[in-house]
């Protein structure tokens, strides 16, 4: 039976994939000017955020029954900018889906939700870094061996 913890780290890598390569689709559609890759950022945004909602409910799980010392401070870290990281994928999702649904994606309005794509990519990035330190710096999740296999 697979444990819980092992679900969170087969899913983090959705978000941050999707996040990241939705905003540089975005990037380039305003660029090469091809609604193919607009439309192409918007979906990915949406599919990243319903990827981070994932990571978050599972990496609160995951974290659960970590009590005390340096390992508890690098969880929580690694979480709270996780919860960023959420926030701003729902408001940068939120704020994109009433700018297509009202047909307004453009000028100023496109500008601001391009900026908040971009901090919600930095954000992701940043959780991302933390994440990678608990594994490799503070050894969560793995599992020593010693004798034989």
């Amino acid at each position: 039976m697979i444990d819980i913890s092992h679900i969170h780290p087969m899913l983090v890598h959705f978000p941050i994939a999707l996040l990241i390569a939705g905003f540089f689709s975005d990037i380039l559609g305003l660029f090469v000017k091809k609604e193919f890759f607009t439309r192409a950022g918007f979906y990915l945004l949406i599919l990243g955020t319903l990827g981070t909602i994932a990571a978050v409910i599972t990496g609160h799980m995951a974290g659960d029954g970590i009590e005390s010392g340096s390992l508890k401070q690098a969880v929580e870290v690694h979480e709270d900018a996780g919860t960023l990281t959420l926030w701003l994928a729902l408001i940068t999702s939120a704020f994109r889906i009433v700018l297509v649904w009202l047909e307004k994606y453009r000028g100023i309005l496109k500008a601001a939700a391009l900026v908040l794509f971009l901090a919600t990519v930095l954000s992701v990035a940043r959780t991302g870094y933390y994440g990678g330190e608990l594994v490799y710096k503070h050894a969560a999740g793995v599992e020593f061996s010693l004798g034989n296999n």
